[in-house]
């Protein structure tokens, strides 16, 4: 390992690109995207990326290289200062209006429509100037004002009527327009999150009628406007939204313009994690991170990289883990699991996880009031939001569907074994079954029982998906079913002799205790596999913790599972 004390510190949850560039962090490079964006042009341009993908800092970027007054030193040594013309042409040239409205999450409308005019009102802010400027009519200062408005019985919140938020941006881009004597670029970031938060909290229709006549106004009728950029995560559909624009010009997951600009490819990963000393572990990086197809390129997910690479830095010994599921409350996979046997088959989900493809028809064009109304909308929801992505470039809208990688991989596994959890709570003879069985040693009822209940959910086939997730599946089947045994004393994964055991209990009025070990049995050659976990057990010394803790009777399984077979070996010991 690398000492890693004066390298560059690594930019968690920071999207503000001057001060990554400024502040001494480590920036991967994606201002290549200003030249083909500006190249390929279009003058209401929209980016439809999942969360997490570097969206916000991509416009940070964009405002930083065009707004006037612009650092032009923060692009030293950049791609974009290799074009030469281009800089000179747009660099620094153009009043900018930035906005980001993925704070617009309130719980009602009024609320939402409050923070909507506070997000308009501190962007207007930013040019105190047109207050009093001599270029502007007295008209135009007062519109100005009508943005900045404070209102007072609010003491702090900014008030504006439905028409002037309506007006807003387009009134914005005419002061700056008469003030600066040039067009405006407008930048949107994450423009779908209001219409998401309002469907969630049953405001959709008020939101959505807000969101469309501001945009229509200034994208479509703003003769201010230069050109125009949003980012989103769905594409919500143009009779839903954009009815008054003409067609914007689509950057989706399928649109190989731009496709790599949105994520880090693996020559990005490779380099920073040789930067930071930490080559060894890309094999890692590229198992649990990497994997999503936008177009022509294949991506890693940044957030993920980026978080990874932090807790190495720290912590080398650390595992992997999903950095992107705790970012959100993962909701499109947990809907989607839930209609297992009502549009979605057992045969489906066990081919995805088992890292095998679906093949679906990929409907971009999704509005949030319907998105989960049927099962074809909701595949095109988890392709648009990363948690399925294209095996190869579709033909068509017809696309064969994947989980891109472990981190994905185990979001779905949790929800699965979330469901399986619920439906043995329905079922309570059959903890007390299998809990009598594994204390009794009663390997025949052991089998019989969890096969009983693996039938409740999936199985895992027996495909390249790591051996290591197969065989945490199953323990977590077990889990599951343990889970509402409260007045056992269960532990997993923890430290005991020379290793980790999958599971341990202590019954403590009974003096029991039980140590599990679990394995996948590949090819089905159960009985070696069982011969394995008990191996392990007692190489490892196991037992240590209970020996320690007084359990006078210790069983020590070895559980093997196949698909939905399973088969249980016992020892014991007493003392």
């Amino acid at each position: 390992m690398a000492d890693n004390n004066w390298k560059k510190k690594l930019p968690i949850g920071i999207d503000d690109f001057c001060k990554i560039r400024t502040e001494g962090f480590y920036y991967v490079d994606k201002t290549a995207m200003i030249r083909d964006l500006l190249n390929s042009w279009g003058e209401v341009n929209l980016f439809t990326r999942p969360r997490r993908f570097g969206k916000s800092l991509n416009m940070s970027m964009l405002k930083a290289f065009l707004e006037i007054g612009c650092d032009k030193s923060l692009f030293d040594g950049l791609e974009i200062s290799k074009e030469t013309q281009l800089c000179e042409k747009y660099m620094g040239q153009f009043p900018v209006i930035s906005i980001s409205l993925k704070t617009v999450h309130e719980d009602n409308y009024k609320l939402a429509e409050n923070e909507l005019c506070t997000i308009i009102a501190n962007e207007a802010l930013r040019f105190p100037f047109l207050a009093t400027s001599e270029k502007l009519t007295d008209t135009d200062r007062k519109r100005y004002g009508q943005l900045t408005k404070v209102d007072e019985s609010l003491k702090s919140a900014f008030a504006m009527s439905k028409a002037t938020i309506t007006s807003s941006l387009k009134t914005l881009s005419q002061l700056l327009e008469k003030y600066y004597g040039q067009k405006v670029i407008i930048l949107i970031d994450e423009y779908d999150v209001p219409l998401a938060k309002a469907n969630e909290r049953n405001y959709y229709g008020e939101m959505i009628n807000l969101i469309r006549n501001m945009l229509d106004a200034a994208l479509k009728s703003n003769q201010s406007l230069y050109f125009a950029v949003m980012t989103g995560c769905l594409r919500v559909s143009k009779e839903s939204i954009f009815t008054g624009l003409n067609n914007p010009k689509m950057y989706s997951l399928l649109d190989a313009e731009c496709d790599e600009y949105f994520g880090f490819t693996d020559i990005e990963v490779r380099r920073m994690l040789e930067y930071y000393g930490l080559s060894e572990y890309y094999d890692t990086t590229k198992e649990w991170y990497d994997g999503y197809r936008i177009a022509n390129a294949y991506v890693y997910n940044p957030w993920d990289v980026i978080n990874w690479c932090n807790q190495l830095n720290t912590n080398p010994d650390k595992k992997p883990k999903s950095y992107w599921k705790n970012s959100s409350g993962n909701e499109e996979v947990k809907r989607f699991i839930r209609r297992m046997g009502n549009g979605v088959t057992k045969a489906q989900i066990e081919r995805l996880v088992s890292g095998e493809t679906v093949q679906k028809t990929i409907e971009e064009q999704l509005t949030y009031n319907t998105m989960y109304d049927n099962i074809e909308n909701m595949w095109s929801l988890l392709f648009t939001t990363g948690y399925l992505t294209p095996s190869e470039m579709p033909e068509g809208n017809l696309a064969r569907l994947k989980i891109p990688n472990n981190e994905v991989r185990d979001i779905f596994s949790e929800f699965i074994l979330e469901l399986f959890e619920e439906k043995v709570a329905e079922d309570g003879t059959l903890v007390a079954e299998f809990c009598s069985a594994l204390k009794n040693g009663d390997t025949a009822d052991v089998e019989r029982v969890f096969m009983k209940g693996m039938g409740k959910t999936i199985s895992i086939r027996d495909t390249a998906v790591r051996k290591e997730f197969k065989e945490s599946f199953y323990h977590g089947l077990i889990l599951g079913i343990m889970f509402f045994k409260s007045d056992w004393g269960v532990t997993s994964n923890r430290e005991s002799g020379d290793g980790y055991y999958d599971i341990q209990i202590e019954i403590e009025e009974e003096e029991i205790g039980i140590v599990i070990e679990v394995k996948y049995a590949e090819g089905g050659d159960l009985d070696a596999a069982c011969a394995e976990a008990l191996d392990q057990i007692n190489k490892n010394n196991y037992t240590a913790e209970l020996k320690e803790d007084d359990m006078h009777k210790i069983l020590k399984y070895g559980i093997a599972c196949y698909k939905k077979q399973c088969k249980v070996v016992l020892e014991r010991e007493s003392f």
